[in-house]
């Protein structure tokens, strides 16, 4: 009895090792995540939607695209070839040229003209999808109830006009993330203010104000460790393609920062931000917090201010609604190994 019931055990353990998962792929259980990327694409959000297309953790449904380091048009274009060059093939759809206030501005980019580094880089196959920006993240949700996660590498203006047109359906989001804000810390577009809030602060506010739970990854973590040296640059050239195309779109931002006296290093916020998304131990410690936009235009346009949950503030009572997760501490040193093991998988 006991030697006709080797056989069949035999073929059982062949069969759980036949059904065992590649290690680093998700496995059932950890059914990939429904996002949709919502970006103004410039080197540093292209660089962003790669690792995202990357990562087995992801179900990208679609890239959403707005004006702001870069025309709509250049900034759709941008995001097609970043996802091919990746592999991926998620639908990309044009969203706002104008900010939430129906007001039409300029792009501010210190990528190059093109946004990509001005490198010959862009020449995507594919072409956008007919469908709105707005539209599609509005179908995204009501088919996906409670399970997508949208994240924002530029201003919140596609988000906020979804929450204005249909603002039951936007209540089904699971998650914001957000690349916004000087944290805790300085800002780029002013001493206060980061660029993504700065460009759209009516939009940003109303994506605070308006009830889902937001991620916020501040400037403050991609400083110091976390940025990217000229030696990483060289790494990243020799790991192939993939390497050689980021590399080459963020050579115009290098140059900038060497000419305003940060000379050798270069920060890359919004892949930093979405390695905190599919990064399970990459994000040490989040603070609890009440965020507020400054909207009106002066010297404080753009910034948000934090209200710390548990923090005693001598004149202001901290009885507010905690609408914000504010990442707080990542592994800044580890960053770059992290992003350049998940590109060339």
């Amino acid at each position: 009895m006991r030697m006709k019931m080797i056989p069949c055990l035999l073929v059982l353990f062949a069969m759980v090792l036949a059904c065992a998962p590649v290690s680093g792929e998700t496995t059932a259980s950890e059914a990939p995540r429904k996002v949709i990327i919502d970006t103004d694409t410039g080197a540093d959000d292209a660089s962003a939607l790669i690792l995202a297309a990357k990562s087995p953790e992801l179900d990208i449904l679609g890239v959403t695209v707005l004006m702001g380091n870069v025309s709509l048009e250049q900034g759709t274009r941008n995001a097609l070839a970043a996802l091919e060059i990746a592999g991926c093939d998620a639908p990309v759809y044009e969203g706002a040229s104008r900010n939430y206030s129906g007001e039409k501005i300029l792009p501010v980019s210190v990528f190059g003209e093109d946004g990509m580094g001005e490198k010959g880089l862009i020449h995507p196959r594919k072409k956008a999808q007919e469908e709105d920006a707005v539209d599609f993240i509005l179908r995204s949700v009501r088919e996906n109830p409670g399970e997508v996660e949208i994240i924002v590498l530029g201003p919140a203006t596609n988000i906020a006009l979804a929450m204005d047109r249909d603002p039951e359906t936007m209540k089904q989001v699971k998650r914001i993330w957000s690349m916004a804000t000087a944290g805790l810390g300085v800002g780029n577009a002013t001493p206060v203010a980061e660029f993504n809030a700065f460009l759209d602060a009516p939009a940003y506010s109303r994506m605070l104000n308006f009830g889902l739970p937001v991620t916020i990854i501040g400037l403050d973590m991609c400083n110091g460790e976390a940025q990217w040296t000229d030696e990483n640059f060289e790494t990243l050239r020799a790991s192939g393609e993939i390497g050689r195309f980021v590399t080459d779109s963020f050579s115009m931002i290098r140059d900038f920062y060497n000419q305003n006296g940060s000379v050798g290093s270069v920060m890359n916020c919004d892949s930093l931000a979405m390695m905190c998304v599919v990064e399970k131990d990459f994000v040490n410690r989040t603070i609890s917090c009440h965020g507020s936009c400054c909207t009106e235009i002066g010297e404080t346009h753009g910034q948000v201010i934090f209200y710390q949950e548990g923090f005693t503030y001598d004149l202001v009572l901290n009885d507010f609604e905690y609408n914000v997760t504010l990442v707080n501490s990542v592994d800044k040193a580890d960053y770059f190994d992290l992003y350049l093991k998940r590109i060339e998988k």
